[in-house]
């Protein structure tokens, strides 16, 4: 029963963190806690559910951690992903355990196996709330001229220059060059009004609370500082947006470039990555 809470604990934490990360992008409050309980807690709840099935009746309980491992194995493709250790051989040992073991005290092993993830599902989500709260937010989503630390350039409005769904970096090159003045439509030939914006300029323009977070670019470690971690939030990122990584104009070789995600952190990606996170912001000189 230990395993289980701290295998469920785990998947709190993780639900959490991802649901404040990657999710909470919906412009209502029910659409977000939907797709947190959906997409996010469901597998907390599904290990707390399968716990206390098992603490109240042992081997139905075993039976159903091997039912749900084998419901996974095919869902996702088993024993080729991170799925395989994260839930699989996890829910196939817990229900070995539960055949076999006996809880001597199965009122305590009620408590512990909803108060510890519970408590632990709170304290990580304590913080992204409140960042959460603060965030600058701007509806409008046109073209905005930001400057700040080094930085003047007008980004692209809500639309095809900054799109709500992700691409990969060729695509955004083209778009942005193929991009009309306005930002808001493409034309037959290149223009080369816009552009995609350098690693160092979106990490010297990136900010917190509305206030530019100072963040320097070092290009021989390859490695982003700030004063003040950023944030998704305007002007910059949309919100509303399932987009938390931009594309940049920086490549690190013929097949990767840089990446940059709205909390300020860079990374290398395959340029042929189109992931549904992962989109552009064109850019222009005012």
């Amino acid at each position: 029963m230990s395993i289980s809470t701290i295998i469920t604990s785990i998947w709190a934490f993780w639900g959490m963190i991802e649901n404040f990360h990657e999710g909470w992008y919906q412009t209502t409050l029910f659409a977000n806690l939907g797709l947190m309980l959906v997409q996010y807690l469901s597998p907390m709840i599904l290990f707390m559910a399968a716990t206390l099935i098992a603490i109240r009746w042992r081997r139905v309980g075993a039976g159903l951690h091997f039912l749900i491992a084998l419901a996974a194995i095919g869902f996702f493709n088993a024993f080729s992903n991170a799925a395989t250790f994260l839930i699989i051989l996890p829910l196939i040992g817990l229900g070995l355990l539960y055949w076999f073991g006996a809880l001597p005290d199965k009122r305590w092993a009620y408590r512990v196996a909803i108060i510890i993830p519970v408590l632990t599902l709170v304290a990580s989500g304590i913080e992204p709330i409140i960042r959460i709260l603060q965030r600058n937010i701007d509806d409008s989503l046109q073209a905005e001229l930001v400057q700040g630390n080094g930085v003047v350039l007008i980004w692209a409005p809500d639309g095809l220059g900054w799109p709500r769904k992700g691409t990969n970096w060729d695509e955004a090159i083209r778009t942005c060059q193929y991009l009309s003045e306005d930002g808001i439509s493409l034309v037959e030939s290149p223009q080369e009004i816009w552009r995609l914006p350098t690693v160092d300029e979106v990490v010297r323009s990136m900010t917190r609370r509305g206030e530019n977070s100072a963040g320097s670019w070092h290009e021989e470690q390859a490695q982003a500082s700030y004063e003040i971690r950023p944030d998704k939030e305007s002007p910059l990122w949309n919100v509303y947006s399932q987009v938390i990584y931009w594309w940049t104009a920086t490549s690190v070789d013929e097949e990767h470039a840089f990446m940059i995600a709205y909390d300020g952190k860079v990374w290398p990606r395959a340029k042929l990555t189109g992931l549904p996170y992962m989109g552009f912001r064109c850019v222009k000189s005012p």
